[in-house]
């Protein structure tokens, strides 16, 4: 656990009610919420502030959690008003107000490393929407989103991107606490399933208002300020300490993965079990399917890979395995024969996440588009890139939920077809495991920054072919651990 997780576990306790005990005489936050809106009512009255349209009443199937029965839920815009400018680009002069910027809000703080400013005039042009007061909480909306911290500045106006939340009344609750609290794991969250964009994410100032948050009462605020605050240099410590461990122990992580999947693919990482039946026998089946297959004319019969000799077998595995070649039991690089008409999915290299994953995105595309020119595959298929540096990042899934089961992509990746149903995810396992990688790597073919793993490379890798319970087996175990070596990578 880093440093931030062990701050967000402190916040997300602390949001919860879970962080300090509540206590009778302190009242209730129904109380506080009272005397806020009798705030908000006298401004209105005053024409400080304009009325605006009633935010809806919060009904049972929002509230994410329970919280301790002296607090409440409101939404955001029912305790803050709302100041932010949307006027012209600001023109920013070497004196004057300081003019806050998103890259000045950081999580919890300001930075003035480097400060803007605007001219007097343009500073009273931007009151009229509201003015920035010290101790007010300032929020960026987007580039960073969702960065809050409070205001220090005596006078000073916020420039696009940052949103003042003002409260209705001064000092009537703690805007620290509401800090810390939007800087909490369900806050952040919450952000993001409103956001929109995509290379940058972004909320409206409509969305923003309607977001919930838990308001405790004023004492309690009070208390959880200082809870939190007791507890922050001591994870100040932690984070130190954690940074040294994780340079010591940076590729360990990693290492672990590649030691867990030797072991499954050397049948080391569960015991055999007689009752599972032989390699042999799933291979025969592998075979008669693939006959079958040739003889309706769904496949082409293709010319037998050359046998293998005891020399070529790179470690022993269990007697219940069989060494084959991975183009005896996978069509490689199979094509697709379906309508032009039918939409499909397309994978460029950007869509394949690298790692030890199984995840794409894909764009949709007519069929008659992609199917010359690009790589075949459809549901069940495995695919892996194949040229440098994305085959050495493991950029490798199993293919589903496909649009209408097909797809294509970049020329630069190979497919695996299986003739029999077998367990897709061990063989995924198995193209990205240190053996599989190193073979490949080895034997790739091309210039410098431009080397690929060819066909015929992986027609005739060879394979350790375990029985398929124990194949599935092999891969509950791998997903049972895999999540820890990712928790040593944080």
């Amino acid at each position: 656990m880093t440093a931030q997780d062990l701050k967000n576990s402190i916040l997300q306790l602390a949001i919860q009610g879970k962080l300090v005990e509540q206590r009778a005489e302190e009242g209730t936050a129904k109380e506080l919420l009272e005397q806020i809106k009798t705030e908000k009512e006298r401004l209105i009255n005053e024409k400080k502030i304009k009325k605006e349209k009633p935010l809806s009443e919060i009904t049972e199937d929002e509230i994410p959690f329970e919280i301790p029965e002296s607090w409440e839920w409101v939404r955001l815009n029912e305790i803050y008003n709302f100041i932010d400018y949307r006027g012209k680009t600001p023109n920013k002069i070497d004196e004057g107000v300081v003019l806050i910027t998103a890259s000045n809000v950081r999580k919890g703080y300001l930075d003035f490393s480097k400060s803007d400013f605007i001219s007097e005039n343009e500073y009273k042009e931007r009151m009229t929407r509201g003015i920035t007061r010290k101790g007010d909480l300032l929020f960026t909306t987007e580039a960073p989103l969702g960065y809050v911290a409070v205001n220090t500045i005596e006078i000073a106006s916020c420039g696009q991107r940052v949103i003042t939340f003002q409260q209705y009344g001064v000092n009537v609750f703690c805007n620290e606490l509401m800090c810390y609290f939007i800087q909490s794991p369900f806050f952040q969250n919450e952000l993001l399933v409103k956001a929109t964009g995509t290379t940058a994410k972004g909320i409206k100032a409509e969305k923003l208002k309607y977001l919930l948050i838990p308001v405790p009462p004023l004492e309690e605020q009070q208390r959880i300020i200082a809870k939190i605050e007791d507890i922050l240099p001591y994870i100040e410590q932690y984070d130190k300490a954690y940074s040294k461990l994780e340079v010591f122990n940076k590729k360990f992580p990693e290492d672990m993965q590649k030691s867990i999947l030797q072991y499954a693919i050397q049948g080391k990482l569960v015991e055999q079990r007689q009752e599972e039946g032989t390699a042999e026998e799933l291979y025969e089946q592998i075979q008669a399917e693939k006959e079958r297959l040739i003889k309706e004319g769904k496949i082409k019969k293709e010319k037998p890979l050359s046998e293998f000799t005891e020399e070529e077998i790179p470690y022993e595995i269990p007697d219940s395995w069989k060494w084959v070649k991975l183009g005896d039991v996978f069509q490689i690089n199979p094509r697709n024969s379906i309508e032009d008409k039918i939409e499909v999915s397309f994978i460029p290299m950007t869509l394949l996440q690298e790692g030890y994953v199984s995840k794409f995105t894909f764009e949709i595309k007519k069929w008659g588009d992609v199917k010359k020119g690009f790589t075949h595959f459809k549901d069940n298929d495995i695919i892996f890139a194949k040229i440098t540096p994305c085959f050495q990042n493991l950029k490798s899934a199993i293919m589903e939920n496909l649009k209408n089961g097909y797809g294509a992509g970049t020329t630069e990746l190979h497919v695996l077809r299986c003739y029999k149903m077998l367990s897709l995810e061990y063989f995924l396992w198995f193209v990205k495991s240190p053996y599989f990688m190193s073979f490949c790597e080895a034997n790739m073919s091309g210039t410098a920054g431009q080397q690929r793993v060819g066909t015929d490379i992986v027609k005739n890798v060879l394979l350790p072919l375990p029985p398929l319970e124990e194949q599935k087996r092999i891969v509950y175990v791998i997903e049972k651990y895999f999540p820890f070596c990712q928790q040593l990578r944080k």
